[in-house]
């Protein structure tokens, strides 16, 4: 049986890095090997087919080399994330979907706070980034009437949306992350200090102020996710729960050049 996550590095100043993930996802960073005369990539190369997903902590183009010969067949393949040394992105190199890759880039930029990387179709084609914010212990049900009245409301559905995006404090809130399992969407973990830094929303919060020390969640959390974006539902309040829409143009526009060609 293959283990879970392996995680390799190329340079020695890789390594606190490699160590966090490891102890965080939880990971494992290979030790199999004890030969001085291989070289990193031929030790890569032996224990690659021994884990599930990979977390490589190189450049892409590194990456590339490294998995040259070892990729055999999609639905088999181990998922692998690529990470620069300064966990500014993680990107979904390879199995996004089979392999569990797109799922793990989210995992890890959660975790440090990077960009994640997701290049596949399904997801490139969905033009909407829900932000959404929540008091303690709202329910799973409650998620779910919020997000569906105000989809609703601007006539949108939620095969549109690509991601939920909130506040770091709140990616572990069970309700939330319930909602987000049961309709399989990605949940990005924005850090406070992104959001303060990026302050602007439509209507303060008194009371997210206090508590959480920043002006908003829902707003600022989707704007972040989808820099490009706009947003065109601004901060909805139900029950314990806020949404906000953004909408990214450059999905949307891909969406319509596919309609338009289908219909010639």
């Amino acid at each position: 049986m293959k283990k879970a996550i392996g995680i390799w590095a190329v340079r020695a100043e890789a390594e606190p890095l490699a160590r966090f993930l490891a102890s965080s996802l939880p990971a494992e960073i290979p030790s199999e090997f004890t030969s001085d005369s291989e070289t990193n990539r031929d030790k890569f190369t032996r224990v690659f087919p021994l884990y599930s997903n990979w977390v490589l902590l190189m450049t892409t183009g590194i990456a590339v080399r490294y998995l040259q010969g070892l990729l055999e067949n999609k639905k088999k393949d181990p998922g692998v994330v690529v990470v620069d040394e300064a966990a500014r992105f993680a990107v979904s190199l390879v199995g996004g979907h089979e392999g569990g890759a797109n799922r793990l880039a989210y995992q890890v930029a959660n975790l440090v706070g990077a960009v994640p990387v997701i290049s596949t179709a399904t997801e490139a084609l969905k033009p909407l980034v829900l932000g959404i914010g929540c008091r303690k212990d709202v329910s799973e049900e409650q998620i779910d009437i919020a997000v569906t009245t105000t989809l609703h409301s601007i006539k949108r559905t939620l095969a549109e949306v690509r991601e939920v995006a909130t506040v770091d404090l709140k990616q572990h809130e069970p309700g939330l992350t319930a909602w987000c399992e049961t309709h399989a969407l990605p949940l990005r973990s924005i850090h406070r200090e992104e959001i303060e830094a990026r302050a602007w929303v439509t209507q303060p919060s008194s009371w997210v102020k206090e508590n959480l020390g920043i002006d908003g969640v829902c707003e600022p959390s989707a704007l972040i996710a989808s820099p490009r974006g706009k947003l065109i539902q601004p901060k909805t309040a139900m029950n314990g729960v806020t949404v906000a829409i953004v909408e990214d143009p450059g999905a949307r526009f891909l969406l319509q050049s596919n309609s338009s060609r289908c219909n010639a």
